[in-house]
């Protein structure tokens, strides 16, 4: 059984957060959206609230769990028995920054490897803080977040 991690802030999670979530529940075994918690970093939304919103999302998914962690995601998928790290990336300038994660992650441990997986086109340019921007200026963030998630903010 393989079991794959998707790490990241999700402050909020986007439209981009769950096409990528898909494609890991379709091609992994097990997969645990865990939510990386910095408490130098004050978010949008309290870590607490952001799990509750992904817990919303993965009731779409039989082979999901979340969670919350702090400290490297290497060292979490090391403690969790996972054997691959999955990175979304929109476009090249991702791309950069991921793949220096990624390599400074296998120099970590090797045996943990990186995926790099793309949403769908329509949300290459949707991004979390493009999503907090809108909600601060009281905009209508119905097309760049999953339908439950844009409830909450009703």
């Amino acid at each position: 059984m393989t079991t794959a991690i998707f790490a990241g802030s999700f402050d909020p999670v986007t439209n981009g957060h769950y096409d990528i979530l898909k494609q890991a529940s379709e091609i992994f075994d097990k997969v645990i959206i865990a939510i990386a918690y910095n408490p130098a970093k004050s978010g949008f939304l309290p870590v607490e609230e952001r799990l509750s919103l992904i817990n919303l999302i993965i009731k779409d998914f039989d082979n999901v769990e979340s969670d919350i962690f702090d400290g490297l995601t290497v060292n979490y998928a090391e403690k969790t028995g996972a054997e691959v790290l999955i990175r979304g990336i929109r476009n090249s300038a991702d791309f950069e920054y991921e793949n220096k994660i990624a390599q400074v992650n296998h120099m970590l441990n090797s045996k943990i490897k990186t995926i790099f997986l793309t949403p769908k086109p329509e949300n290459m340019s949707v991004s979390s803080s493009i999503v907090r921007e809108i909600l601060d200026c009281g905009g209508d963030i119905s097309k760049f977040v999953p339908e439950k998630i844009k409830n909450y903010f009703e």
